[in-house]
């Protein structure tokens, strides 16, 4: 009895003394990062922002010509969509650089002033040898160096993926494609109710937020503090302890981030209602969309902050047909409602309160794929399957060449990652998995993928054209075949196929390989106006550049020894004939 009484009373002192061990600790790398930040952040801001200003007035004359050029000579508008357009195009163009300008000045100092500051705590969780030295350079030099990928990556999203954009509203029209039109008489209804909203829902959202912050703002230390104190959750490991302190010091610019996030996406919300008047064809569904849309931000947040669910603000139904059967809903909103509230460890299976609302543990974290770790296996699948390419003969010097000087890489830029895709979707088809095998250890699936709007809306269609491609159940013959058809072929029409000698005559299997192909090429050519993609294609790019130097030296080294002993045996066989001659004559002679 005395035992039990004891351990409890154990397990809390030594809490205590380690949270007032940590104390000092976190003081000193709190005063390090600061004074790391002082001197860093200033240098990186001056980059990002002079860097960024510079190709933003430098490109802004180009951007606004080449912007009404592909504008007015699109098919995919119709003409009285395209005139409203261009009358319109001059607002977001004189806005572009006084936000973009604004932006990068933000994102230079947070990116200045928190990037050491983190990288301090970092080092000292890591394990390192030196942990000194590592808190005090780690954060330094990297920064600056990052503030100069920061410019080189804005500057491939402006001078490259924005004429990219552009451009592709210049393609042909499919003769069965009808281009988008517009009805001028809902267009009244529209603006009216949206500035009507505009002031509603910028005023209320705003209020919403401003009325949950301080809850958010106690909640959120208070779970920090449980947290930290009982070691719990992310803050199980000791190396993420550091970042407990320092997260409850940030908490409060975090509580201000989200309400300002809020103001502004409320101009977005409440500019919606237009468009739902112009879907819907009613004022009237409009009107109750302004009303239902601070209802619904009043929800999400009471379900951010684990309060109780729905809102308590009217919710009048916007749309005529908004959602299935209200049973299916019912069920459909329980389940989701069961599976988030045990994931949080709000509520048991069974309905049962849990002790506490503990948050993830560091292992689960540490289980979800992070979005740079899904590029790396990219390039790095590009790079193995560049070598091969390189090797077959299917990649030659002109096609690099021609990328390199002279900026064609369509060919390297598309259609060397959707060749490595293809190959990963064949092998993922061919295992029976449930994901994508990115490696012999690693499977991305629905449930470790990064959380990432953008990578969601690649990684979705990659699974249904994995289950496709299981469906057909190709044979070796068709998958070789189709590696060379993908990295050789157009696919941009059925008589594209009529001479590559696919193993297969049946028309429908066929049109449906030439679909998959043809839309992974398109989903890799959005994947490539990523800001990141163009700098880290230039880096392979090199790569492959150097290992065709090296084939074409062991080619020309084979060449050079076949030469040789050719040229040896040769004359092996003229100096006997000459040894045998000058002996015959001496013969002779004697």
């Amino acid at each position: 009895m005395l035992l039990q009484q004891f351990i409890p009373w154990r397990v809390s002192m030594q809490k205590i003394w380690s949270f007032i061990y940590f104390l000092p600790l976190f003081l000193l790398l709190l005063i390090l990062g600061l004074l790391k930040a002082v001197i860093v952040g200033p240098v990186v801001t001056v980059i990002i922002l002079i860097g960024n200003s510079s190709v933003i007035l430098g490109l802004w004359p180009a951007h606004v010509f080449w912007t009404y050029y592909c504008v007015a000579k699109t098919k995919k508008f119709g003409l009285v969509l395209k005139i409203l357009v261009l009358i319109s195009l001059p607002l977001p163009l004189v806005l572009w650089p006084i936000f973009a300008i604004v932006g990068s000045l933000l994102a230079g100092v947070g990116y200045g002033y928190f990037t050491p500051l983190i990288a301090t705590f970092e080092a000292a969780g890591n394990q390192v040898e030196n942990k000194l030295l590592h808190c005090v350079v780690d954060g330094s030099w990297s920064t600056i160096e990052g503030s100069c990928t920061v410019v080189r990556d804005f500057t491939d999203f402006c001078f490259h993926s924005y004429f990219s954009y552009m451009d592709e509203l210049t393609e042909e029209v499919p003769e069965d494609e009808k281009p988008m039109s517009i009805k001028l008489w809902k267009l009244p209804a529209c603006l009216f109710v949206s500035l009507l909203a505009v002031p509603v829902d910028v005023l209320l959202v705003t209020a919403v937020a401003l009325w949950k912050s301080p809850l958010m703002l106690f909640k959120g230390w208070k779970r920090l503090l449980e947290d930290l104190i009982g070691r719990e959750g992310p803050f199980l490991e000791a190396a993420c302890v550091p970042f407990a302190g320092l997260a409850i010091i940030l908490w409060p610019l975090a509580v201000v981030g989200a309400v300002i996030s809020a103001f502004f996406c409320s101009f977005f919300l409440a500019s919606y209602s237009g468009i739902v008047v112009y879907q819907e064809n009613s004022p009237r569904m409009g009107l109750a969309f302004i009303i239902s849309v601070i209802a619904l931000f009043d929800e999400y947040t009471n379900d951010l902050l684990y309060l109780r669910e729905g809102s308590c603000l009217p919710r009048p139904k916007y749309r005529k047909q908004m959602n299935p059967p209200s049973d299916i809903l019912e069920r459909r909103k329980s389940t989701d409602n069961d599976e988030n509230d045990s994931n949080n460890g709000r509520i048991g299976p069974h309905g049962s309160k849990l002790v506490s609302e503990r948050t993830r543990t560091l292992k689960i974290a540490i289980q979800q794929l992070k979005p740079m770790q899904v590029w790396d296996w990219l390039f790095r699948s590009c790079e193995v399957n560049g070598r091969i390419l390189l090797h077959d003969g299917l990649l030659t010097r002109t096609d690099i060449e021609e990328c390199i000087v002279k900026g064609k890489c369509k060919k390297l830029e598309i259609k060397l990652p959707a060749w490595s895709i293809l190959q990963c979707l064949l092998v993922s088809a061919k295992s029976n998995s449930s994901g994508l095998l990115i490696s012999d250890e690693l499977e991305l699936t629905r449930i470790n993928w990064p959380k990432d709007k953008v990578l969601e809306w690649f990684m979705g269609p990659l699974l249904t054209m994995k289950e496709q491609i299981k469906g057909l159940q190709l044979n070796e013959n068709e998958e070789s075949c189709l590696r060379g058809l993908i990295m050789n072929c157009k696919n941009e029409r059925p008589e594209d196929w009529n001479d590559t000698e696919f193993p297969s005559d049946d028309n429908i299997r066929r049109a449906q390989l030439q679909a998959i192909l043809r839309r992974l090429q398109g989903i890799v050519s959005s994947m490539s106006r990523m800001p990141t993609f163009r700098r880290r294609f230039r880096s392979l790019l090199k790569v492959l550049y150097i290992e065709l130097m090296r084939i074409d030296a062991l080619r020309s080294e084979d060449l050079t020894q076949e030469a040789s002993g050719n040229n040896s045996a040769n004359s092996g066989e003229r100096r006997g004939k000459d040894v045998g001659g000058k002996t015959y004559n001496n013969e002779e002679i004697v």
